[in-house]
């Protein structure tokens, strides 16, 4: 059902009304009591979220959220994977040797 925009020409009120496409135009005022309400027009059919919690997400399939959970496992295991290479077990960063650098000098 759309939403109607209307105001009062006698006191000012405005406010929305949901109302089916075949209902008829209000008149009645419900805060003055007036015959004297407008419908304004309104921006447009828009579909409008409001309050918390909607995401594009939300509506995704079983198997895309299975895949992309498993995607960013595996990163999350790459990263653990790399920072514990580079760490000993008193957790400081371990220096290469001198024999371990991939470029080492070729004398000749």
């Amino acid at each position: 059902m759309p939403t109607y925009d209307y105001r009062c020409g006698n006191c000012g009120h405005e406010f929305e009304v949901f109302q089916p496409m075949t209902a008829g135009v209000l008149k009645k005022c419900p805060q003055c009591g007036e015959l004297s309400l407008k419908r304004l027009i309104g921006p447009g059919a828009a579909v409008l979220f409001k309050g918390s919690g909607f995401y594009t997400t939300d509506y995704r399939s079983a198997s895309y959220q299975k895949q992309a959970k498993a995607e960013t496992d595996k990163q999350d295991t790459k990263t653990e994977k790399s920072k514990t290479k580079q760490t000993d077990s008193a957790g400081k960063k371990k220096e290469p040797a001198a024999g371990d650098s991939k470029r080492e000098k070729k004398t000749g």
